[in-house]
């Protein structure tokens, strides 16, 4: 089979570019504002703002990120892939074929469940959580505007879920810029 080797036109590029612009703001803006909330945590269960607590803080999270999303993903489960389909329910697929018995079989099922369980309580709080914690934001430096921030949270998502039933690429074309600013702002600092 021969490989095509042209370089892709500009049109192609500019469509790929748009593409992966805002699969930037649907998919990895659960993996960019993660640190959000991790990091007011963490500083809080480490006793509070000092330079060691935020720098151990930050150096947890940054491993953390490295080896849950570059290795944990990219190199395994980006791997397994079931017929061009992937998740948990895949995998439970792949490792369902192995030549194993009935119950190595029946123990496959009960994690893949539970690995949906899992996914799908992450898909319902992991929005609230990381919309919460950027709009506490507002209140770090100025506690006569923290009575805004739920309000402002419900907003948010509910507009949020407003917007999303008419096509996540909507919402991927406002946050896709978005969250490539903060990756620029993370990178940076």
């Amino acid at each position: 089979m021969k490989q095509d080797t042209k370089a892709p036109s500009g049109r192609s590029l500019k469509r790929d570019l748009a593409l992966a612009l805002g699969a930037l703001g649907v998919v990895f803006g659960d993996i960019g504002t993660s640190p959000l909330y991790a990091m007011r945590a963490s500083i809080q269960a480490a006793g509070g703002p000092s330079a060691a607590g935020i720098y151990g803080c930050v150096s947890l999270i940054f491993w953390a990120l490295i080896v849950v999303v570059t290795i944990k993903y990219v190199f395994l489960i980006l791997r397994a892939d079931n017929n061009g389909e992937g998740g948990v329910m895949a995998l439970a697929a792949l490792a369902h074929r192995a030549p194993v018995g009935r119950p190595a079989k029946t123990a496959i099922g009960v994690v893949a469940l539970l690995g949906l369980a899992l996914f799908y309580g992450d898909g319902v709080l992991t929005p609230a959580i990381s919309v919460l914690s950027a709009v506490e934001g507002i209140a770090v430096d100025n506690d006569a505007l923290k009575h805004l921030v739920l309000p402002f949270t419900l907003a948010i998502l509910i507009g949020l879920f407003a917007v999303q039933n008419h096509g996540t690429h909507k919402i991927g074309r406002f946050f896709g810029p978005i969250i490539l600013l903060w990756f620029v702002a993370l990178t940076v600092l």
